[in-house]
């Protein structure tokens, strides 16, 4: 399977492959819940390799790490998802 960062970065960078509306879903401690937000709300800091951050509906910056991403959506499908014991709990 290919690692998460790798995918988001080939969809920010390839212009053939980003055609589409993309959508990340990120498993939330807090609401112990898989949220999913469309990537134009994600923001990839420069030079930190490890994390993501998103502004949420009240105008809070949150900082996800890319362990915590479930699944990417292209259009309404899954065209990645992480598998292991967290991912069925989480369902």
């Amino acid at each position: 399977m290919q690692p998460v960062h790798q995918l988001l970065s080939r969809i920010r960078w390839d212009p053939r492959f980003r055609a589409g509306q993309f959508a990340i879903g990120y498993y939330d401690r807090i609401e112990r819940r898989v949220r999913v937000v469309p990537l134009e709300r994600v923001a990839f800091p420069r030079g930190d390799r490890f994390v993501f951050t998103l502004c949420d509906e009240e105008g809070a910056l949150h900082r996800i790490p890319f362990h915590r991403v479930r699944r990417v959506y292209r259009d309404g499908r899954v065209i990645w998802e992480r598998r292991g014991p967290a991912t069925r709990a989480e369902r």
